[in-house]
């Protein structure tokens, strides 16, 4: 067998073209060929979260697995499973979930939340 090396290794940030204006801490979603836009509300596509503010047409750091700092959609509590809200934000959730939070949020906070994305 030949040596093999993956891509990208898990845990590390993966780079990809914006293709819409980001702010940096907000979920974003697969919309083509390596290419990522804010996530919307329950989508199944996250890839993670953006590491900057990101102009459309740009490069942009996504960073995915472990704990992340996603920007809260109204309360959250510590232990709370969440998903992608409205604008790239998280928000409390029974499915679509992306992780669980591992402290409290109040809206417009950064929320720290354990990853799980398939």
């Amino acid at each position: 067998m030949a040596d093999y090396l993956p891509l990208f290794n898990p845990g590390t940030a993966v780079t990809f073209t914006a293709s819409d204006d980001l702010i940096g801490g907000r979920l974003v979603e697969i919309t083509g060929d390596r290419s990522v836009a804010h996530a919307a509300i329950g989508s199944g596509k996250v890839a993670g979260v953006a590491g900057f503010n990101t102009a459309a047409g740009e490069l942009v750091t996504v960073y995915s697995g472990g704990v992340q700092l996603p920007t809260a959609s109204g309360a959250i509590a510590a232990g709370d499973r969440v998903a992608a809200a409205a604008d790239g934000k998280v928000s409390t959730a029974e499915t679509g979930t992306i992780g669980v939070a591992l402290a409290a949020a109040a809206d417009g906070e950064t929320a720290q939340v354990r990853f799980h994305l398939a």
